[in-house]
């Protein structure tokens, strides 16, 4: 048994310890046998847990999942300090200089009167920090392993801030036009389906931009309207949904559009 004294309230230090212990010989087999490869996936599914605690404003489960949150950064952080590349003191010590060296209208001369001051600073200083000489430099510095709406929207605001953006929404809602037809050719023509698809969710995402609706937060959305709508269907159903033609599921879902 690990020689550990349980405490009423833990600190950060003991979650450090607690890290160290379980990693250690004598600790947990599956803790000590993770990597950084195979424990991505629970950074991902926590942040995203964390992100709809704070849709639902669920503090409780906020407070919870903030927690799951930052076991994964220590977690990362005690694989790194085993194979001597960096400690989780490291990680405190580079955020704390990043956040004061992109606030220069907070810690140095540079004023910022409103939010969007304060952002073109800190997006100034993260060129300068990133060597970003070009605008091409910065969005190839967007994150790939972005939900792929989230990056094109990104990507997107980015190339507009270099200037290659239209000056309204009207040519953003032809081209949507335009990649619409380019994707039902090819649909047609069973050829670069793929393709096209990607232009018209992109061309979608400019679009959206436009009217400051965000890509990824109008699918989120849609996706829980369709379960609501399916839900209802379901109920109004008579029978088993495959034992119906689609013709009568259309005629449910229709009832259901109208309940929801």
């Amino acid at each position: 048994m690990i020689d550990f004294h349980r405490a009423e309230n833990y600190k950060i230090d003991d979650l450090l310890r607690i890290m160290e212990l379980l990693r250690s010989p004598g600790g947990c087999p599956w803790d000590m046998a993770q990597t950084h490869q195979s424990i991505r996936q629970n950074m991902l599914e926590e942040a995203y847990e964390a992100a709809d605690a704070i849709d639902h404003a669920d503090m409780d489960n906020l407070k919870e999942e903030l927690g799951d949150v930052l076991l994964q950064v220590v977690f990362h952080a005690r694989m790194a300090q085993e194979a001597g590349q960096f400690t989780f003191d490291d990680v405190v010590d580079g955020v704390c200089k990043k956040l004061v060296y992109r606030h220069p209208h907070v810690f140095g001369t540079v004023e910022a009167a409103d939010p969007e001051g304060a952002l073109s600073a800190w997006d100034a200083q993260k060129r300068t920090e990133k060597g970003q000489k070009t605008a091409g430099d910065a969005l190839d510095s967007v994150a790939r392993a972005l939900p792929a709406l989230t990056r094109a929207a990104k990507l997107q605001s980015k190339a507009a801030k270099a200037g290659f953006d239209w000056d309204c929404v009207a040519p953003a809602l032809d081209k949507l036009s335009e990649e619409l037809e380019e994707f039902q050719c090819a649909v047609r023509e069973d050829s670069n389906v793929e393709e096209e698809l990607g232009d018209l969710l992109f061309a979608a995402v400019k679009a959206g931009r436009f009217t400051g609706v965000d890509g990824e937060t109008a699918l989120q959305k849609a996706c829980e309207k369709f379960i609501r709508r399916f839900r209802a269907v379901e109920r109004l159903a008579e029978g088993p949904l495959d034992q119906m033609d689609v013709p009568a599921l259309e005629v449910l879902w229709r009832r259901a559009k109208e309940e929801t």
